[in-house]
């Protein structure tokens, strides 16, 4: 009985370890520790987006694919891109009522061109050549509208980085 307890701990600490190993690595190849986040090139005439996306990306990048932060010289992987449009200000929704102030909805999208390269080997792990998002967002709102379109843009390209691996 001893000896079958032992096996099903050893099994048990075996099944764990495999597990924090294969998420530890967040759905990169396994020598990849640390990644540099370029600039992206910015072909907007909006000069926040630039640091909005930089800061999300390097937030999440970190915390859900298990990389540090490296410069660009020592890093494994290397992150760059270019903000292609951003397009906000549409109006999509409008009303007013007698009894109500008149009241909008806004709608924005935000395209990049992005791409994710081991620099050991070159090999690109992650690249969308036009990864769009949009968001609706309340007259006034754009921060908001543009932190949403820029939320669902990072959790894509984290998705489409652990769909690879």
């Amino acid at each position: 009985m001893r000896r079958f307890g032992g096996l099903i701990a050893s099994a048990a600490l075996a099944l764990l370890t495999g597990c924090f190993y294969h998420f530890a690595g967040g759905g990169l190849p396994p020598h990849i520790h640390t990644m540099a986040i370029g600039a992206f090139d910015n072909q907007t005439a909006s000069p926040e987006i630039p640091k909005e996306l930089y800061d999300h990306m390097h937030r999440e990048l970190q915390r859900r694919l298990g990389v540090r932060d490296a410069p660009t010289d020592r890093a494994d992987a290397v992150v760059r891109g270019v903000i292609q449009s951003y397009d906000a200000d549409v109006p999509v929704g409008f009303s007013a009522t007698s009894a109500q102030a008149t009241s909008a909805r806004r709608h924005l999208q935000i395209t990049i061109e992005i791409e994710i390269v081991d620099q050991s080997n070159g090999r690109v792990l992650y690249s969308n050549k036009a990864l769009r998002q949009e968001a609706d967002y309340d007259e006034r709102a754009e921060v908001n509208g543009r932190q949403q379109a820029i939320t669902k843009m990072v959790q894509q390209i984290v998705e489409g980085v652990q769909s690879n691996w």
